[in-house]
């Protein structure tokens, strides 16, 4: 008879020996085709490949003065499988200047995956960043006795003065998520975190080039493989030449000490940004090597913010400056002539028990003296009027509000402008919907008209102010601002060379710009007529929960404008008490290429003036 059981246990014998057969052979392909292991370990034998690190790009100012450069600073690299037993840890660790402590956690950190994705003993790790030259000198002489330590030369920025750290930013460490979203960076590689170094990098950074070192069997190097023709020469970044006149934004930065608020000049026929004040600011020099992170941790706890940038992140009402974007509105859609004098204003808006108080001056009074006394009066009627009594032409108050946001909106508020940056905000402006929501459907041109003179739910940023201005004295386009002016070797982004038009009309713009005239020669910004070029300005008092805040924006010359200014000073008041003489000033000092004595002298006047802010000066 046949023995089944004996069949059975031959096919389970058979069974097991085939599985162990294609374990094997799974194993093998792991290891001979999909795994690397095998082949770092021979090529770390033969081979060193060593990177070479190009030269960051320089960043100079319009006027080709120096801000950015490089200095050589030094890496202590390992590889850890050319790391003897034998190592003298103590020995080490004083010739690199650091504790024994120290250098078990930042190895404890190079072998952590989740830190250091990229970790492998085989290739070389970051140990140390940054030596200083005498650090280096001290372990170069003893490098000899540490078998599998290198040293990395690299460059760390300098920088040459103690201005624009908003707009320059700084350079660090590379972080895990720099190294997953861009695979040229490896550990230990540094990246713009903040700034131009931020939004340029690409451009700034160059292209690595490599070395490819042979060896004998002892580690030790032998030459260049192949005599060097399979090595990478690095290409060095590309230099920047930026908007950015200095001499303009130290006297902004100075200007502006013991405030806070921001300061953005623009040139109006190209979008340039000629200066960006944030205050407070800082040194860009604390962001430099190894004390980067110990900077970084101070400013960000600082209660006033320095590492803000108000200038372009900053959100605030833009009082009555926003009234010249009414003015070009009502103008435009035929709410108003800009002859009419129609509108009283018995010291401010007065209707249905609802009153928006103003200062006093003649009434009533058409569109150019309106802007020149700033009337409140004004203002509002022309939007009640849009808002409320034009329902033939916009049907209802939800289609008359969106209508004017459009208006808003082509003159660069409500979004981001899209400046060359990094941190952008984009400000509010409300359309029909947002008040269908908040008011239920219950809502017309009295709920919201405070949003007329720059008030309510309206908040623009000191850079979209700025926007207006050159917007204004242009008479109706602008190009988008950006504050890089060249790029070494490539043209600028389509973005910063084309105009943008808004959608008020030629002429609502020829009536504006003669109200800021007037007001730079009798009205709220008369400190502006003693000027030797025409200068045209808007004040702007933003009402705040505390003390108002002070605003200009204005440009000169009249015709054919060099300069568009907006001030931004956080509880400062009255517009005319720090905006228009800081705008003026800015003015003069671009326009002249100097102040003149009695400027300087008022200059450091405002300079040495402080505002209480709270129960704290600054």
């Amino acid at each position: 008879m046949k023995d089944f059981e004996l069949d059975n246990r031959r096919y389970v014998i058979g069974g097991v020996a085939v599985f162990i057969v294609v374990v094997y052979i799974i194993r093998l392909f792991m290891l001979q085709i999909t795994s690397d292991d095998y082949k770092k370990s021979a090529d770390s034998n033969a081979f060193l490949k060593k990177i070479e690190y190009p030269s960051r790009g320089i960043i100079s100012d319009r006027n080709g003065k120096l801000m950015v450069y490089n200095q050589p600073a030094y890496d202590v690299m390992v590889v850890m499988n050319e790391v003897g037993d034998h190592l003298d840890t103590l020995e080490l660790c004083e010739a690199l200047n650091i504790t024994k402590e120290d250098f078990i956690h930042r190895v404890t950190t190079m072998k952590d995956r989740n830190k250091n994705p990229g970790y492998s003993r085989f290739t070389q790790q970051l140990l140390i960043s940054q030596l200083s030259d005498k650090d280096f000198s001290l372990f170069q002489e003893k490098m000899f006795r540490f078998p599998g330590f290198y040293v990395q030369r690299r460059s760390i920025r300098q920088y040459n003065y103690p201005y624009a750290a908003h707009v320059l930013g700084d350079v660090a460490e590379v972080s895990p998520a720099d190294i997953e979203e861009d695979d040229y960076y490896i550990p230990g590689d540094y990246i713009g975190k903040l700034g131009v170094e931020r939004s340029y990098e690409k451009q700034l950074r160059g292209e690595k080039g490599i070395q490819i070192l042979l060896r004998d069997a002892h580690g030790r190097i032998k030459g260049r493989y192949q005599n060097g023709a399979l090595d990478q020469k690095p290409k060095p970044g590309k230099n920047l030449t930026l908007a950015l006149d200095l001499e303009l934004q130290a006297l902004g930065e100075r200007l502006m000490e013991g405030k806070i608020g921001g300061i953005v000049c623009i040139a109006p026929q190209t979008g340039e940004v000629l200066c960006m004040v944030s205050s407070p600011s800082y040194d860009p020099r604390m962001m430099v090597g190894r004390q980067r992170s110990k900077s970084h941790a101070v400013l960000s706890r600082d209660d006033w913010k320095p590492l803000l940038n108000r200038s372009l992140q900053g959100v605030y009402p833009p009082g009555s400056t926003f009234k010249t974007t009414q003015g070009l509105t009502f103008v435009t859609e035929g709410i108003i002539s800009p002859t009419e004098t129609a509108y009283p204003c018995y010291r401010g808006f007065v209707f249905k028990g609802l009153r928006v108080g103003c200062h006093g001056h003649g009434s009533p009074l058409p569109l150019v003296p309106a802007l020149s006394t700033s009337c409140n009066g004004f203002f509002c009627w022309g939007l009640y009027h849009m808002i409320n009594t034009n329902l033939s032409k916009y049907h209802n108050v939800h289609d008359a509000m969106n209508v004017w946001r459009d208006y808003m909106v082509s003159m660069g508020f409500g979004y981001r402008l899209g400046i060359d940056l990094p941190g952008e905000n984009r400000g509010m402006i409300p359309n029909g919907d947002y008040y269908d929501n908040r008011y239920k459907k219950s809502w017309n041109g009295l709920t919201v008209i405070s949003i007329a003179i720059g008030q309510g739910e309206v908040t623009a940023t000191p850079l979209q102010i700025a926007n207006l201005g050159a917007t204004i004295a242009n008479r109706g386009w602008f190009i988008t601002p950006h504050v890089v002016k060249k790029v070494e070797g490539e043209p600028l982004d389509s973005l910063y060379t084309q105009r943008r038009y808004t959608k008020a009309s030629r002429v609502a713009y020829d009536y504006v710009v003669k109200g800021m005239r007037a007001s730079a020669t009798g009205g709220t910004c008369k400190a502006l007529a003693h000027y030797d070029f025409v200068a045209c300005g808007k004040t702007g008092t933003a009402q705040n929960r505390g003390h108002d805040h002070s605003v200009f924006m204005g440009f000169a010359p009249m015709d054919n404008p060099q300069i568009a200014v907006a001030v931004y000073v956080e509880n400062g008041g009255w517009g005319a008490t720090y905006g228009v003489p800081i705008g003026g000033l800015m003015m003069e000092q671009y326009i002249k290429g100097k102040l003149s004595e009695s400027s300087m002298r008022k200059a450091s006047e405002i300079q040495h003036r402080r505002i209480a802010y709270g129960t704290v000066e600054r």
